[in-house]
């Protein structure tokens, strides 16, 4: 099958098919030989955590540094996409989705079970003690705080920056443009895209495992509902019924209302543990967390326990390094589906700060209250319940609270309800994934992907294979970890030469007060300056200005050898010149009428009701380059003064190129 006709259909083959067929020949390994696959995936895991442990923690140290330093560059101002683009999602919308999405299900389940895990077997300290009980918090926020978003933050900045700023395709190979360029679209770009598929299943699948225990060790709990393999297959059936309902309504009703309402329930659940609970301690020990958080991050940070004979490190900190790279994929491709139009320092905000932030509030509320219980109120059967069954601990807390059958009800709901936007939203991302970054592809195809989770989660709890998948899962993170390593580099190299290009352009140009270059001089320009115009004007303008400037530079342009074009959207009433080289565009100077409210500082009166609501706005024939819209208007110039601005534009592109080659 040709390039062109993979671009046209709504899926890849090669990615659809090819990532069908490895996952059949990988869970029927681990099915059949589930003894042989598990020990083969332990010594593996082994093997890399004693020889590769230190990489995992150096990946994710250059991580955090690199999130930070986009924060507070120049870089930060840089949009993912146009320039003129605007985010899509309201910024509550956006923050419920990617929480949603990133970590929701992950706080439900280790809320309450991993402090008590650390305080009952600490690596630095005596258990059940208050020491056991410090160090265990500050374990907590080191694992689930700035670095784990970190590692999110910074592949959905690398998949959105060149897919809304360069227009390169919204799936994983994206990120490897800066290391292999065009062989993205290749055998390469197939492979990495497969890898993706794959990883987002065996992730979601292996994740909804274990989701789905707790919510049946919730209705055990609650209605003396059975344990077993089946009545956890028949939930998952049922939650993935509701996943499919999700799918047909789409991004904007399904996801983004499921995570309003999660969101909404995360909050009201996390009041009434702040307010029913020691309160008062909770919120002493959240200054204290936090304080001996930020103070020994960097010591943390790079701390491989390596003076001490133990494996504290390899079960907990670099598990969690290698599962956080290894879901990235999915939910760093999920983000960057929904931030569009944000700028890059907006996003580091928004999906590492704001994200962390709530999550060590929550492990506070969560983890310190079950502490306190344990500590001061002698409930020695939370900590057995938590020893016994880590998806036990959040209802056996709550059995501690005034309204606990309610309270359990209400966190069996929650936990529900997280898995159904975590699995809409996986479909998704994978049907992206196997269908070129296409988000408007059948409905069908984001259906089929439901189905196949679902199959391959309830084959793999009959086979008892999923443990072993999950360990091949987080091993699948080494090479991964090598290769964002390369792209965030690549990624830099690509901002830079972004930002040099806009400061040049604001160096050359002046391009508020163009020099009048026809008769009329400053009258004419004061004139422009009080003209509010209708759409009608301005589409005229275009028609017989705008566009015979732009052809008589393409004629001129194709004379020196250049190969220009000028296309017309007469749909849109737009007009671009294109330069390209070897089949790709790499300078376009566009005009487009664009609409904008009138200033309150303008009036105009009429007597017709439809006159004066078209009265209260006007357009401006604005200039858009590769980058985006450059926020001028050329309205009433003459041709000679458009043509002036094309070789000022271009002008200042040949210089770009000049100083950074």
């Amino acid at each position: 099958m040709s390039e062109n006709s993979i671009k046209k259909s709504s899926y890849n083959p090669y990615v659809f098919f090819g990532s069908l067929i490895v996952l059949l020949v990988m869970v029927l390994y681990v099915s059949i030989f589930k003894v042989q696959a598990q020990e083969q995936m332990d010594v593996a895991k082994a093997w890399i955590n004693t020889n590769f442990g230190w990489f995992y923690v150096l990946t994710v140290a250059i991580i955090l540094i690199t999130s930070v330093f986009l924060f507070f560059s120049r870089y930060g101002d840089i949009k993912l996409g146009p320039d003129h683009s605007k985010p899509n999602y309201s910024t509550m919308s956006w923050l419920s989705m990617l929480f949603a999405a990133g970590m929701g299900i992950g706080l439900m389940f280790w809320g309450v079970s991993e402090p008590i895990v650390h305080f009952l077997s600490p690596p630095d300290a005596k258990p059940e003690t208050i020491e056991a009980a410090r160090e265990s918090m500050k374990l907590v926020f080191f694992h689930w705080g700035l670095s784990a978003w970190a590692i999110y933050a910074v592949v959905a900045v690398i998949l959105a920056y060149f897919a809304f700023r360069h227009g390169l395709p919204l799936t994983l190979r994206s990120a490897l443009y800066p290391l292999i360029g065009n062989r993205i679209y290749g055998v390469c770009g197939h492979l990495v895209d497969i890898f993706a598929v794959l990883g987002t299943i065996i992730g979601v699948s292996t994740t909804l495992g274990m989701g789905v225990q707790q919510i049946n060790s919730g209705l055990n709990h609650l209605y003396d509902l059975p344990m077993g393999v089946g009545i956890q297959a028949l939930l998952i059936i049922v939650t993935m019924m509701l996943v499919s309902c999700s799918v047909f309504s789409g991004l904007d009703k399904g996801v983004k209302r499921l995570s309003e309402l999660n969101m909404v329930f995360a909050i009201l659940l996390l009041l009434f543990v702040l307010v029913c609970g020691p309160t008062l301690f909770i919120l002493q020990t959240f200054m204290q967390n936090m304080g001996g958080y930020l103070s020994g991050i960097v010591s943390r940070t790079f701390n491989l326990y390596a003076y001490e004979s133990t494996d504290w490190v390899g079960n907990w900190t670099i598990f969690y390094w290698a599962w956080w790279l290894a879901w990235s994929p999915f939910v760093g491709s999920f983000i960057a589906r929904i931030s569009r139009g944000r700028t890059i320092r907006e996003f580091i905000a928004g999906a590492m700060l704001v994200p962390a932030a709530f999550t060590l509030i929550w492990m506070t509320v969560f983890g310190d209250t079950a502490l306190h219980f344990v500590l001061y109120d002698n409930y020695q059967a939370l900590a057995d319940s938590v020893s016994n069954n880590y998806s036990m601990g959040l209802f056996t807390f709550l059995e501690h609270f005034p309204f606990s059958s309610f309270a359990c009800f209400f966190a069996v709901l929650m936990i529900f309800l997280f898995f159904v936007t975590s699995a809409d939203s996986a479909s998704m991302v994978i049907d992206m994934f196997a269908s070129n970054g296409k988000t408007d592809t059948p409905v069908w195809q984001s259906l089929f992907w439901v189905i196949v989770i679902t199959v391959v989660t309830i084959a793999l709890m009959y086979s008892n294979g999923l443990q072993a998948l999950q360990t091949a899962s987080i091993l699948s993170a080494l090479p991964f970890a090598f290769a964002l390593l390369f792209a965030m580099w690549g990624l830099v190299k690509a901002l830079f030469l972004d930002a040099t290009k806009k400061e040049l352009r604001k160096q050359s140009l002046n391009i508020s007060r163009p020099a009048p270059r026809s008769s009329g001089g400053w009258q004419r320009r004061l004139r422009n300056l009080t003209m509010f115009t209708r759409r009608s004007h301005v589409i005229r303008f275009i028609d017989e200005v705008v566009k015979v400037a732009l052809e008589e530079v393409s004629e001129e342009l194709n004379k020196q050898g250049c190969t220009a074009t000028v296309l017309c959207d007469d749909e849109k009433n737009r007009v671009r010149l294109e330069l390209e080289h070897e089949g790709k565009v790499y300078f376009a100077y566009e005009v487009r009428p664009r609409h904008y409210l009138l200033p309150d500082i303008i009036s105009r009166t009429s007597t017709d009701e439809e006159d004066s609501q078209e009265n209260r706005s006007y357009f401006r024939a604005d200039v858009h380059l590769l980058e985006g819209g450059q926020d001028y208007d050329i309205m009433g110039w003459s041709k000679e003064d458009v043509i002036g601005d094309i070789l000022d534009q271009y002008e200042t592109y040949l210089h770009f190129i000049h100083i950074t080659n």
